[in-house]
């Protein structure tokens, strides 16, 4: 029965296939985020100007350096600026590896152009320190102000990133080679995908090595031996399958307006009409002048006229089962705007007409 049903998910699947690579992550291994406190040097002039916290950190670091400032001298800072620096480490990073770091302004810096971050310590979400950042700054954006107080930004100045600007100095205990199994993750939990990978495992090595576990993950019998552990982690991840077609959805960005409709989307047998209210209102200043001989003043008369017109609404009937070109078509000839799209799609959803899934981002 497990083999009839197994042959029957692979044969209803669609003709197109995916490498297991692209569509599952092995468990254990990914990257950790780092964050860091740094000063950068060498604004021309767009520094945090007098932000205690600044110049408590230029302190430190002249202090560092043997340099002690005098006591109740606060430096100029705007050639300086306080910054928060992030950075991703990568899995199976190792010492001595370089990774690439972003910077961003902390205070009231205008601008991070041709600064020179000082080195800082990157720590992870246990408090460890695991790379160290420094080096000259790569920053996209720039400004210009006026006298007058005119001003213009183009993208952002105040943050910047370093081109493999943080050396690794710890390596992050990874279980990817511990235990006698290795597991899959898909990126899209599907119960019908994770069937399917697994049996395509099997088929590829033989015997029951690989189990789905639930419908996220698949568990696959693999050596201890670290060479033949990555051996067989390769040959794995660069199988074919048919992944299962993804569930029907539509995704609607408010914001932008955006409609993406997906290939299962289906519509049970209905009409929509659409049209749209125009409500117009005019102001014309009259004169109201009085008849000869009156005690009569000429006086400025406001006249306003409101007009409301309809546009004609077009009923649209959609058949039993209708496919996304269809619906596309039908939209369309009713002349809706993507904002009208979204009103016509949260209708058919609230009727029951709708065999997707609505999501609004």
């Amino acid at each position: 029965m497990k083999t009839l049903l197994l042959l029957a998910l692979l044969l209803a699947a669609p003709v197109q296939a995916d490498r297991i690579k692209d569509i599952a992550r092995y468990a254990g291994p990914r990257s950790n985020q780092l964050t860091g406190y740094g000063l950068v040097v060498g604004l021309a002039g767009g520094g945090d100007e007098n932000l205690e916290y600044t110049v408590q950190s230029i302190k430190s670091a002249a202090a560092r350096m043997g340099v002690a400032l005098p006591f109740g001298v606060a430096p100029g800072l705007k050639n300086a600026a306080a910054v928060m620096i992030t950075a991703d480490l990568p899995a199976f990073a190792k010492p001595g590896q370089r990774i690439d770091v972003t910077v961003s302004a902390f205070g009231k810096a205008k601008s991070l152009r041709g600064g020179t971050l000082l080195m800082a310590p990157l720590a992870g979400a246990d408090g460890e320190i695991y790379a160290l950042a420094q080096g000259s700054l790569a920053v996209a954006g720039f400004g210009a102000e006026g006298k007058d107080g005119s001003k213009m930004v183009v993208n952002t100045p105040t943050t910047g990133r370093i081109p493999n600007g943080a050396s690794v100095e710890r390596e992050v205990a990874n279980p990817f080679a511990s235990g006698d199994s290795l597991t899959l993750n898909l990126n899209d939990s599907d119960y019908t995908t994770a069937t399917v990978m697994a049996a395509a495992v099997n088929a590829a090595l033989g015997g029951g090595r690989a189990a789905a576990v639930d419908a996220m993950s698949v568990r696959v019998s693999a050596p201890t031996d670290p060479a033949a552990r990555i051996a067989l982690a390769s040959f794995i991840e660069n199988l074919d399958i048919a992944a299962a077609v993804p569930p029907a959805r539509i995704v609607v960005n408010a914001a932008t307006g955006t409609i993406v409709i997906g290939g299962n989307v289906r519509v049970l047998p209905t009409a929509v009409a659409h049209g749209s209210l125009t409500v117009r209102v005019s102001e014309n200043d009259g004169v109201s002048q009085p008849g000869p001989f009156s005690n009569g003043r000429t006086e400025k008369v406001a006249q306003s006229n409101v007009d409301a017109t309809e546009a004609k609404g077009h009923m649209q009937v959609f058949a039993p089962g209708v496919a996304l070109s269809d619906l596309v078509d039908a939209v369309n000839a009713l002349g809706a705007a993507p904002g009208d799209l979204v009103a016509i799609l949260e209708a058919l959803k609230t009727a029951g007409a709708l065999r997707a899934e609505l999501v609004i981002i």
